[in-house]
Parts: structure tokens; C-alpha cells; sequence
């Protein structure tokens, strides 16, 4: 069944690009932007991430904390977050307990073919871990904007 608004924002622990744990509870008294993607270093999810690095210092300046998940492992992250200078952990969620938590985990088709994969969904969770929104119709330019109004 999937997450709906107001309930709690599943709890979570993964490592980040830099082999960090990063735990949902880290973030106690602070909003969260968890946004969830579907691979590093592809068009799309370049585009999300971009547009959130961009407007990363309104973000901070909003008391939000950004964090990226996908399932791509530690070493794609580490490439991936360099290669853009992204100032957020993004969350390496190889076991899928994350994205099956939040249920992003889902079948997805491209040219006929079916596939389980991360559907690009964005939680917006609030200081004491209830979820306020859910962005399921990522705009993956001006993802950013959507977040902040």
C-alpha cells in the first residue's frame, strides 16, 4: 500500500556516497527533502539533481535538509556526486529496503519490456518525521522549484 500524507516517513538507514551512515533519526527537528531517482548520471536524474544543487542554499535556507536515494551502489554515488559537486548525501540503497519502504520499488516498462525499477518520487517529510507531501510528477529541470512552493 502506498505511503500516504500524513503518516510517519518509514525509518531508514544506508550508507552515502562517502561510506557514511545516514539514518532517517539523524534528522530529528528538521524537514527533509527525500527524493528518490532512478539512476546516477543519466539524463533525468542529472537534471533532478542539478536542479536541486542549484537551488541548494534556499533549500538550507528554508531548514530543509536534501537527500538522494537510488539504488545504485556507493562507488556510482561517490562518480556521480562528484561530477555534478552535489552537496547532499545521496543514499545507496543496493538491498531496495528503502524504496520497497517508501514503496518506489515498482514495475516500470520502456519500449515494450517490463522491469522492476524506482519510480521518481520526492518526500517532503516535517521535524517530527510525518510526511506533509508526496511529489510523484517530477518536472526533473525545475524540480527544485516544486519543492520550495
Amino acid at each position: 500500500m502506498a505511503l500516504q500524507v500524513g503518516e510517519k516517513a518509514p525509518l531508514f538507514e544506508a550508507k552515502d556516497q562517502n561510506g557514511n551512515v545516514v539514518k532517517l533519526t539523524d534528522f530529528q527537528g528538521k524537514k527533509i527533502v527525500l527524493y528518490f531517482y532512478p539512476k546516477d548520471d543519466t539524463p533525468g536524474c542529472t537534471a533532478q539533481a542539478c536542479s536541486l544543487r542549484d537551488s541548494y542554499d534556499a533549500m538550507l535556507a528554508r531548514g530543509y535538509v536534501v537527500l538522494g536515494a537510488s539504488v545504485d551502489n556507493e562507488k556510482s554515488h561517490k562518480k556521480f556526486a562528484e561530477k555534478y559537486q552535489l552537496p547532499f548525501p545521496l543514499l545507496a540503497d543496493t538491498e531496495h529496503q528503502i524504496v520497497e519502504a517508501y514503496g518506489v520499488w515498482a514495475e516500470k516498462s520502456m519500449y515494450g519490456k517490463t522491469y522492476m525499477g524506482t519510480v521518481r518520487t520526492t518526500f517532503i517529510i516535517d521535524e517530527n518525521g510525518v510526511i506533509q507531501e508526496i511529489i510523484s510528477k517530477i518536472d526533473t529541470k525545475n524540480h527544485a522549484e516544486q519543492v520550495l512552493s
